[in-house]
């Protein structure tokens, strides 16, 4: 009997109080692993989005605005009489029995009755090869964009991987392009897009929301990080929301459309009238010649002080174009400390991978895939490990026995490792000719070779490396003093002594 209104609003809190209780349920169970855990936040996300469109629903319905639930319960449940109140009810219960009675197949299927499929169902979640099911960022395309802008600098792409957050370090007066603003735009939509399909119960709009809120007053007191000196009122009246120096010729600033022309043009309080061509012409104008000494039959009539106006104008909406860029920037940084270990754990895959052959990196992504495949999905599995023993190739502790045997429990650290931690001392030996310590050779400038082995501290490796320099300094060819040269008589002398005669006018 969904046909009433007063039906269909029982069965929709009937729907959310059930989408509530598997909610509930599911977040009750224990994942198995790392994939489970991401369908499980994603089934209740989906979950949480219907009790919000349900509810959208049920507002409109006690909202009322055609009167259908007022008159049902004016018609059928409501009477001047209270007398009348209880046949009318049992009239009405009359006829839905008769109704049944006469349609027996005829049953009301709630969308409850699907609702336990969404327990089982696995939810379609897109992840590039780069990201790995969401242990990697994919920043590629971003990097890319940045080091051929004219705000960025060459870089490695682990490089930037750990400092494409440090948006502060860009002078403002390359803020204000239009490509830097759409570099942020595209780093804001990646970053939401990733935070959504790795953690879906974050509420990022509510973040967004109070972020905004904090940022008004951070932006009104001058204290935004890389915005603190805003002068609105000293900014040239030749700058405004289209940056002039993005574009060199005519044709570039006529494929910005009317609108976007007409407003460049009122702001400097130039006529904003005109075809295409006209005011891409009119607006280029500004590109080589100062608003103050530009003819005044180009700006618009009834103005009497059309230069400070525009001025003002273009000052006004400088300055609305720095709060949007430095509000982009905030919550740009916002969603990398959400995503801080992310961020991490890209840069040193990105790290490693630079000491890897092309077969390696295969062979270590198939690895990887195998491992994934092969975790256990039992979420009722529980290892009994109470001495945190390391596990085996059988995903079993290892007897103790062999803990003993083989150290596990002496931890070795490495300073140029970054201070990471090896147990055991097979573990130790091999870490030498691993990635992590020849990349820390590598930024320390010196050869990874046999003589470092066991040299974990950085001092000490700086303190060899010159040591070595100095002894091979005593077998490398020294030209001032083994080069030969020749005079006209046929004497021969060494450079040193060659260039000194020379010097003295002696040859």
């Amino acid at each position: 009997m969904a046909s009433t209104v007063l039906e269909a609003t029982r069965a929709k809190h009937e729907d959310m109080e059930r989408l509530e209780r598997l909610a509930v349920r599911e977040l009750q169970r224990e994942p198995a692993n790392a994939r489970d855990r991401l369908y499980q936040s994603h089934r209740v996300r989906h979950m949480l989005d219907l009790v919000i469109s349900t509810s959208g629903k049920l507002v409109e319905i006690y909202e009322d605005k055609d009167n259908a639930r007022k008159d049902e319960i004016s018609n059928h449940l409501s009477s001047p009489v209270q007398a009348e109140i209880f046949p009318k009810f049992y009239d009405r219960l009359k006829e839905i029995r008769d109704y049944h009675r006469r349609n027996p197949s005829a049953r009301f299927v709630s969308a409850t009755d699907d609702f336990e499929e969404l327990l089982k169902e696995e939810p379609a979640i897109e992840f590039t090869g780069e990201e790995a099911f969401g242990r990697y960022l994919d920043l590629h395309e971003l990097y890319n964009e940045f080091i051929n802008s004219k705000f960025g600098t060459p870089m490695e792409y682990s490089a930037y991987v750990g400092t494409f957050s440090h948006v502060e370090k860009i002078t403002q007066s390359l803020k204000t392009s239009r490509q830097y603003r759409e570099y942020l735009e595209h780093i804001l939509e990646y970053l939401t897009s990733f935070l959504y399909r790795t953690e879906p119960l974050q509420d990022i709009e509510k973040i967004f929301a109070k972020l905004e809120n904090e940022f008004e007053e951070q932006w009104t007191n001058g204290e935004v990080p890389g915005w603190e000196n805003k002068d609105p009122e000293k900014e040239s009246a030749q700058e405004s929301v289209i940056d002039l120096d993005y574009y060199t010729t005519v044709e570039e600033l006529v494929e910005l459309g009317p609108e976007k022309l007409k407003e460049a043009l009122a702001a400097r309080g130039l006529k904003s009238g005109g075809t295409v061509q006209q005011r891409a012409e009119r607006l280029f104008l500004l590109k080589h010649t100062p608003l103050e000494q530009l003819d005044r039959k180009h700006f618009a009539k009834g103005s009497h002080s059309s230069a400070s106006n525009a001025t003002s104008n273009g000052s006004t909406l400088k300055d609305n174009l720095k709060k949007e860029i430095a509000l982009m920037e905030v919550k740009t940084r916002r969603l990398c400390e959400l995503l801080d270990e992310v961020i991490v754990r890209t840069k040193e895959n990105a790290e490693k991978k630079l000491t890897l052959t092309y077969e390696e990196m295969e062979a270590e992504r198939e690895e990887e895939e195998v491992q994934a495949d092969s975790e256990s999905d039992d979420e009722d599995q529980q290892i009994y490990n109470p001495l945190k023993l390391p596990m085996g190739w059988d995903g079993k502790p290892i007897p103790y026995w062999l803990y003993k045997l083989h150290g596990l429990g002496q931890e070795f650290k490495c300073e140029i490792c970054g201070n990471h931690s090896y147990w055991g001392r097979r573990a130790y030996e091999r870490h030498f000719k691993e990635w992590r310590h020849q990349h820390g050779m590598r930024c320390l400038g010196i050869p990874n070779t046999k003589n470092f082995n066991e040299i974990t501290s950085i001092q000490e490796a700086k303190e060899l490396w010159e040591k070595i320099q100095q002894r091979q300094g005593l077998n490398k060819w020294r030209p001032d003093l083994e080069e030969e040269y020749e005079d006209q008589e046929g004497n021969i002398y060494n450079k040193k002594t060659y260039t000194d005669l020379q010097r003295q006018g002696l040859i």
